[in-house]
């Protein structure tokens, strides 16, 4: 997989202002779309589109420099207007590329990326690979913006507008793994961008043919194959580095890719003020 996104990153280069069809690009290394964006963002730290985007404006602005007529440099680079190209050229670079024409900068440059992976064989991940029948997720959701470090509020707001009474209701529905109160995120974008909204379901799994009571949302899941990843420490620091790990050491490492569908979170045990918890990353995934 490091290879291939080494090749897309090349391919890229050379394309900077053409358009770029990144399904076509994906079937190409051998990679769904879903899967690529996933892999990308979470080992580049940005989305996709993000770093095709300022490395054009990076490019761009050496024909800025030149003193090329703007509307041709704006179509070059597939935007339809100057101004268009303006504002994508401020939001990379912070000045407009009158300023930079002007003054000569600031420019923001963004490198050419090049993937590498380091394996120390110091860590172990403790993962299992299960088969799961059609089953749903019940439960309570909301939608959120997505955030990737440190606690999100919006969900701890959420999970603590339902009383007490509710948890306890909703475990004892729960009967099918993976058990126990599940944090669910569904509907997440695939270039993973901090701040774009998913849906968050605080619940539990149960079996397909389990009536769903009116008041609970439900997302259905169909029959397939997940990597269970177990972590343990501070929370929510330990879930969110071992998300970091599957991209940066076992998905290169392993034949399986990620697939469409909910990522759920089992608490299998915490301290009192879930400052530690002993937890079950599951992710959907598929032969590669």
């Amino acid at each position: 997989m490091i290879a291939a996104l080494n090749q897309l990153v090349d391919f890229l280069d050379r394309h900077l202002t053409d358009e770029i069809a990144i399904d076509d690009l994906s079937a190409r290394h051998g990679m769904t779309e879903y899967h690529l964006r996933r892999m990308f963002s979470s080992l580049a730290g940005m989305p996709l589109s993000e770093y095709v985007r300022r490395r054009r404006m990076t490019v761009a602005a050496t024909d800025i420099l030149d003193q090329g007529e703007l509307l041709e440099i704006a179509v070059r680079y597939g935007y339809g207007s100057a101004e268009a190209f303006s504002r994508a050229f401020r939001s990379v670079h912070g000045v407009g590329p009158g300023d930079v024409r002007r003054d000569g900068g600031p420019l923001r440059t963004q490198p050419k990326l090049r993937f590498l992976l380091t394996l120390e064989g110091n860590t172990t991940m403790d993962t299992r690979i299960t088969e799961r029948p059609v089953f749903r997720l019940i439960g309570h959701s909301a939608r959120v913006p997505l955030i990737h470090y440190g606690p999100n509020p919006h969900i701890q707001a959420h999970i603590a507008s339902l009383p007490a009474t509710e948890h306890a209701r909703l475990k004892e529905l729960s009967n099918t793994e993976p058990s126990g109160l599940l944090q669910v995120s569904a509907d997440v974008d695939p270039d993973y961008t901090e701040g774009s909204e998913l849906t968050y379901l605080h619940g539990v799994a149960v079996a397909e043919t389990t009536p769903v009571p009116d008041d609970l949302n439900a997302i259905e899941v169909p029959a397939g194959t997940w990597a269970v990843f177990n972590a343990e420490g501070e929370y929510p620091a330990v879930l969110q580095s071992i998300w970091a790990a599957t991209a940066t050491g076992w998905f290169p490492s392993n034949p399986w890719r990620l697939r469409p569908g909910p990522s759920m979170v089992a608490i299998l045990n915490r301290s009192a003020d879930f400052s530690t918890a002993h937890c079950e990353l599951w992710l959907p995934i598929e032969r590669a």
